[in-house]
């Protein structure tokens, strides 16, 4: 049976086992004991280790055939040091055929509400964004020199049933006015989840892949969408430069961003099929606010 190394084991990679389940032996890296308790019950060996401690990464090292990497940059850096940290300790002993990524839309910067491709230059605008480019760059000049197969899946905004901008809404926070707004993107968890073991089928080598829903609408009408469905007043409409002064500097990062991202890539190779393609479909029977 192939042996799976799972790093970072939070919503996403939690959604994925159970698809995974059966198919592989599966590792996963953990710093929390607590964690590993949780995850031997679901059928995964826990691994102990940190990824900003490489000394702590060695038991990683020839253990997966695959690897499935979930895990965000440490922010406190300016270059992403976990990915750097990872593939230095994968490099060691015999080294995995795979590795998927779990990146960022983000890479993109604001692209002026175009339709973007996997193919357009990226451009980040953040921090955050910065040190995914970091991470991808590292992880495809690893795969070159080894002659490995490595993936990156671009993600948007995750949502759902309990991953909604309810308490956004509540807070009162603004939008932007329709005509200055922001267009977004979005995949729900679950089918994030289900396009990560289409990739594991199907990917073809060294490929880049969006992970986005059907929608592409402006953030202010997503915002309006969820408020309706559990009866909110939707939230005031603001001209761009009010809302960037009431709003936190991280929330500006991802409204000041516009982009539509294309998912026919993801359609045609991965052979995806969304049972969430739309927010409406996720809103069908909201849980309780």
């Amino acid at each position: 049976m192939t042996n799976l190394l799972i790093i970072g084991c939070g919503d996403i990679a939690l959604r994925t086992l159970p698809l995974l389940r059966g198919r592989y032996r599966m590792y996963a890296l953990v710093r929390d004991p607590a964690k590993a308790a949780r995850l031997s019950k679901l059928g995964v060996a826990p691994i102990l280790g940190d990824l900003d401690d490489r000394r702590s990464l060695t038991k990683v090292a020839g253990l997966g055939d695959i690897v499935l990497y979930f895990a965000p940059p440490d922010r406190q850096s300016h270059i992403d040091t976990r990915t750097r940290n990872l593939l230095s300790a994968l490099s060691t002993r015999l080294l995995p055929t795979r590795l998927i990524y779990i990146s960022t839309s983000g890479v993109y910067g604001d692209c002026g509400g175009d339709v973007v491709s996997e193919t357009r230059p990226l451009n980040p605008q953040s921090e955050r964004a910065r040190l995914r480019v970091s991470a991808e760059q590292q992880i495809r000049a690893w795969a070159t020199r080894n002659h490995a197969n490595a993936n990156i899946l671009r993600v948007p905004g995750i949502i759902a049933e309990d991953r909604l901008p309810i308490d956004r809404i509540k807070a009162g926070t603004p939008a932007i006015v329709a005509s200055e707004d922001s267009y977004s993107n979005h995949i729900h968890a679950d089918d994030l989840a289900r396009i990560v073991i289409a990739a594991l089928r199907y990917a073809k080598p060294n490929r880049v892949y969006h992970t986005a829903n059907d929608d592409g609408m402006k953030m202010g009408d997503y915002f309006d969408v969820v408020a309706d469905a559990f009866e909110l007043p939707r939230p005031t409409r603001l001209p761009r430069a009010e809302v960037q002064s009431v709003v936190s500097p991280t929330m500006w990062s991802f409204m000041n961003e516009s982009r539509r991202l294309t998912n026919l890539r993801m359609k045609k190779e991965l052979k995806a099929t969304l049972r969430y393609p739309t927010v409406a479909s996720v809103l069908k029977t909201p849980p309780q606010a």
